[in-house]
């Protein structure tokens, strides 16, 4: 029967392709038809499905171009063989040239049958709600290089004494005081946890304007939780050193009652009512949260739906990201410490570029349900503070074992404060800022030259893939439905989460084994204790985050901005140098850069 509105079918059950004339069909046009049988969009032919009542399933502009270019007349169709060749040529664009004509005519009746039907049927059980907060992938990374089994301890840190310390007159001075001086204050009642919110929501409301570092104040609720501090206080229990002490949250940590947007138009507005473990763990310790900060748009970079984060050091520069609002946030004493999260390099970047102390933890140190998620395998929550001290102390609170979050371990961290210096050997790499390394070697730490090596040439390539390919599993609708036109940015998650749709699943398997080789080959590689090294060079960033390598950045100093609008201009570039050590030694690098610390503030 001969369908005159698109073209004539075959009484058999097969994907439906046309002829130009009869010359063989063009390479876009296979490509086109492959790419429609891996989005789910086959145009299929059968008795009981002609292929015109399957071909408007297809986008009106994917439809129309299909037409045109495929030049689909009253034609017959063409054997099996020509099929094949067809989508020969697509499957040479993944590198998958290899099958000859029966495999291929295999491959697309199988994935028109089984595959499109599968996708479908997970979709519909997993990926309708965005943003990865529920049924989070079993694929569970652990980065351990320890093969036996321990009983982990439940021993606390020792925190450094700050007795003695005093309050200051000026508010600004009060806003860039430690954690543990805080702590010191509100513990011997010099000041009220009130005082203190009252203080920080001031700074907030001051400099954000400028800086477009917070999404939401929580003003009433930090009032609520610093009058519960007080209370507490004045009864005689005092809670520990972050009793009272305000703080910030990246705005994809869940808070009930109010917007967690993850920093996209797509989701302004939107209300989880789900008490993040992070969150949980701070309240337990008497934390009081003061404000939601910024998160680039989806965890990407420094672009919000509401403008775009600048550094405080010099606010014509931004902050990168993600994890910019709380960079920019502690950098310019609106907050004592924020909570950010890391896939690749958002911790670390934004601390670097804002001259601010901050840890990225051992993978699964830190639990991350109500959590946005980009990779499983991949994202850490860390502290951004003012010392090294005081990202010790917020990591001994939050870390541990949540329930809820199959990545996340009991690591028995050993206590930073009790470390012996002098027997501890730290490699210093070509690019380590040497200011670091003479003040360890002058404290007795044992300094030596040192590289990481490993043979794995694809190390950016492994992380984009695991990153984008997760991150689009959490967010498939949001792309499906058109939403990703509305990002802000259109040159980032728009065009990497695209890409991403056509990496196989086999592709993303390799390259987990590739991943496995590497750390494998940095284990035996990694010969001291911890090293110095650049902390934002990207080829570092991205083996780290790979192999859950901790590293706490440290600002070493600053520089002039070249080209500066005045001789009395103050804007400054930072100059930062990040400490890295095995997983689960987080506490070596907090001990090696408190020593630098405490060396250049005498």
């Amino acid at each position: 029967m001969v369908r005159p509105s698109i073209a004539t079918c075959e009484p058999s059950t097969r994907p439906c392709l046309a002829t130009r004339g009869s010359l063989p069909r063009s390479r876009t046009c296979a490509s086109l038809l492959f790419l429609c049988l891996l989005l789910g969009l086959t145009v299929f032919c059968s008795d009981a499905n002609p292929c015109d009542s399957k071909l408007p399933l297809l986008p009106s502009s994917m439809r129309a171009f299909f037409l045109l270019e495929c030049n689909i007349t009253l034609t017959d169709l063409p054997d099996k063989t020509m099929e094949a060749k067809c989508l020969q040529s697509m499957f040479e664009l993944i590198d998958s040239g290899f099958f000859n004509e029966t495999k291929i005519q295999e491959i697309a009746k199988g994935a028109t049958e089984i595959n499109v039907p599968i996708y479908r049927a997970n979709r519909k059980l997993v990926a309708t709600k965005n943003g990865g907060l529920e049924n989070p992938s079993p694929l569970v990374f652990n980065p351990s290089w320890n093969r036996e089994v321990r009983r982990v301890q439940g021993k606390r840190f020792k925190y450094p004494s700050a007795s003695g310390v005093q309050l200051l007159r000026d508010e600004e001075d009060i806003a860039f005081m430690s954690v543990l001086e805080l702590g010191e204050l509100i513990k011997t009642r010099q000041v009220t946890s009130e005082e203190l919110v009252r203080i920080y929501l001031k700074q907030l409301k001051r400099y954000n304007h400028v800086l477009e570092a917070v999404v939401t104040y929580t003003e009433e609720l930090a009032y609520k939780q610093a009058k519960e501090a007080d209370d507490l206080l004045s009864q005689g229990t005092y809670l520990g050193p972050l009793h009272g002490i305000p703080y910030g949250l990246k705005d994809t940590i869940t808070v009930p009652r109010y917007r967690t947007t993850w920093g996209s138009t797509s989701f302004k507005d939107q209300v989880l009512d789900i008490e993040a473990w992070v969150y949980k763990r701070l309240k337990a310790s008497g934390a009081v949260l003061v404000a939601k900060l910024v998160a680039g748009s989806m965890a990407y970079d420094d672009i919000w739906f509401g403008g775009r984060t600048r550094n405080p050091w010099n606010i014509e520069e931004f902050t990168t990201g993600s994890s910019a609002g709380p960079a920019a946030s502690t950098s310019a004493g609106m907050v004592p410490f924020a909570i950010g999260s890391e896939t690749a390099g958002s911790i670390t970047n934004p601390a670097a570029r804002c001259g601010v102390t901050a840890l990225r933890p051992t993978f699964g140190s830190v639990g991350r349900t109500g959590v946005m998620s980009i990779s499983e395998s991949l994202d850490k929550l860390g502290p951004f503070c003012r010392t090294a001290a005081d990202c010790a102390v917020i990591l001994d609170a939050i870390k541990g074992k949540d329930p809820n979050d199959l990545s996340s371990r009991e690591i028995a961290f050993e206590d930073p404060f009790s470390v012996d210096i002098t027997k501890l050997t730290v490699g210093y790499t070509k690019d380590a800022d040497m200011k670091v390394v003479e003040v360890l070697g002058s404290k007795g730490v044992i300094m030596v030259p040192f590289e990481l090596n490993y043979t794995v040439e694809s190390v950016q390539g492994i992380l984009n893939f695991t990153m984008d390919v997760d991150m689009l599993a959490h967010f498939d609708e949001w792309q499906r439905t058109g939403q990703d036109d509305l990002y802000e940015a259109q040159d980032q998650w728009p065009v990497e989460l695209r890409r991403a749709r056509v990496v196989t699943a086999v592709d993303y398997i390799q390259a987990q084994r590739a991943r496995g080789k590497l750390i494998r080959e940095v284990e035996k590689s990694f010969t001291v204790d911890a090293f110095v090294g650049n902390v934002t060079d990207w080829e570092r960033i991205c083996m780290g985050n790979l192999v859950g390598l901790p590293v706490l950045v440290i600002p070493t100093g600053f520089k002039n901005i070249t080209d500066p609008p005045t001789n009395s201009c103050r804007r400054r570039t930072t100059i930062n140098a990040g400490i890295y050590a095995p997983p689960e030694r987080d506490h070596i690098v907090s001990k090696s850069s408190r020593i630098y610390v405490l060396y250049v503030a005498q």
